[in-house]
């Protein structure tokens, strides 16, 4: 059964409008209550996501928990600072003794849509930002994470009344409940589609959105890279959460002089990380779904006929939804760019290794393709870093890593084009969930009197010589 939607958003307002919100100590406060729920909470989260996704205790804390933590405390240093007026010039002659400046103010009511796959990182981090910046909040966590879903409910109701932040579970027909309601934002996490469908229904009220969508992250093996380091970290970086990750690299592009020696050393880092038997880690996750596990079966049955070659992993077990980590050759560029497992985001365990003759010949199959969320690089060559960046598009770019960008609060994480729009973390989260206020003060005693009719006839001919380009 759904909740009243309407009088949760009404009494919302109700509580924005008696201003409780914009005092910068009442923000402080609710942020320092969050963290402490989330510490309290923190077996909870972690059981829940143990049984969601089968995430290690380690992923669990490091990824959802502590990331949370960490923006938390950057955000109450930092808090006071970002909601402080910022003056600007007034830039003209015609403004003397006037002062201009800049006022962060709060939206209002603001909705947040999270997903599965990193459910409470990516639930609990815009609120961050809509709690920092003086709004009320409703938090829709994924249904597909149900248990985490649950987890967070119980999180929130611990410290928030409703009418300040309040969480609204359920499936597919709440999303379109609460997409009917008109908020002052929404912020939404998830796949391209779905984007498609929340932007379309904000745009009925006019509503601001920021979009975090996703797509093929490509990862450039260039042929001066260090191997054993470069398979080290494409190997933690797709598998991590296995490889339910929106910034984790969905498809490598590797010189053809280092493929060879690129698969071995991703062979050997698989059974560095995870044993010879990774069904059996204790590191290792699992596939939220039934249904995500049928689509990346598939996606590895196609994989199995010319002119692919599953090179490492393909097994699956539908009874404890695991697919292995699993490498795919997909020859080269010509080859790669009609084949299925290229057509979209994988969304799994499954790695294409691609190669290519020039570096040109990369830039161009990834230029040919949607904005990705994310690009990596491996090389120590400067020009080809040059190369690289200002001849691709991305919402994020890595050089030698992976996935850690994410992790850096003074960068503005977010997508471009197909893989998103608008960005957060940090003082980026207080911007997302703020309006700039443009103040103008001018004082009364000023009076210009020139300004008024009627007009001196060499009025113009004096502006032009007061104010010269």
């Amino acid at each position: 059964m759904l909740p009243d939607l309407e009088q949760l958003i009404l009494r919302q307002r109700q509580f924005f409008a008696g201003g409780k919100t914009k005092d910068l100590a009442f923000r402080k406060q609710q942020l320092q209550k969050l963290g402490a729920a989330l510490s309290k909470h923190a077996d909870l989260i972690m059981s829940a996501l143990e049984q969601d996704l089968g995430k290690s205790k380690f992923e669990a804390y490091s990824s959802e928990i502590l990331f949370c933590l960490q923006e938390l405390k950057y955000t109450l240093k930092h808090l006071q600072n970002w909601a402080k007026p910022q003056p600007v010039s007034v830039g003209s002659p015609l403004l003397l003794f006037s002062r201009a400046y800049v006022q962060p103010e709060p939206l209002g009511v603001a909705l947040i849509i999270a997903p599965w796959n990193y459910p409470v990182q990516l639930a609990i981090l815009p609120l961050i930002g809509a709690i920092a910046a003086g709004n009320c909040a409703i938090l829709k966590p994924s249904e597909i994470a149900g248990q985490t879903s649950g987890a967070i409910a119980t999180l929130i109701a611990d410290c928030f009344e409703p009418q300040y932040v309040a969480v609204v579970e359920g499936g597919i027909e709440t999303s379109q409940a609460l997409l009917t309601q008109q908020f002052d934002h929404i912020f939404f996490t998830g796949g391209t589609e779905v984007g498609r469908i929340v932007m379309a229904a904000a745009a009925k009220h006019l509503t601001p959105v920021t979009l975090e969508l996703g797509g093929k992250s490509p990862c450039i093996v260039a042929a001066d890279s260090a191997i054993a380091y470069t398979a080290e970290k494409i190997v933690w970086g797709k598998f991590f959460n296995a490889g339910q990750t929106c910034i984790a690299p969905d498809y490598v592009l590797v010189a053809r002089s280092r493929k060879a020696e690129l698969i071995a050393a991703m062979n050997r880092a698989i059974t560095q990380f995870y044993s010879a038997q990774p069904q059996t880690s204790p590191d290792y996750g699992r596939i939220v779904s039934f249904k995500h596990f049928a689509r990346l079966s598939g996606l590895i049955e196609a994989c199995r006929t010319a002119p692919c070659e599953i090179i490492i992993g393909g097994e699956t077990d539908a009874l404890s939804r695991y697919i292995a980590p699993t490498l795919v050759d997909c020859q080269d560029l010509p080859t790669a760019a009609n084949l299925k497992i290229m057509e979209s985001e994988i969304f799994g365990p499954i790695l294409p290794v691609v190669t290519y003759e020039e570096l040109d010949q990369a830039i161009a199959y990834i230029n040919q393709q949607p904005k990705p969320l994310a690009l990596y690089l491996f090389s120590d060559d400067q020009p080809t870093h040059t190369q690289v960046l200002s001849q691709t598009s991305s919402g994020s770019s890595c050089i030698n890593n992976l996935i850690l960008q994410s992790g850096v609060p003074d960068l503005p994480f977010g997508g471009v084009g197909a893989s998103g729009m608008g960005s957060y973390h940090g003082k980026y989260s207080f911007r997302c969930f703020s309006h700039y206020k443009s103040v103008l003060k001018s004082p009364s005693w000023l009076k210009l009197r020139w300004l008024y009719p009627p007009y001196r006839a060499d009025l113009v001919a004096w502006i032009q010589r007061l104010i010269s380009v």
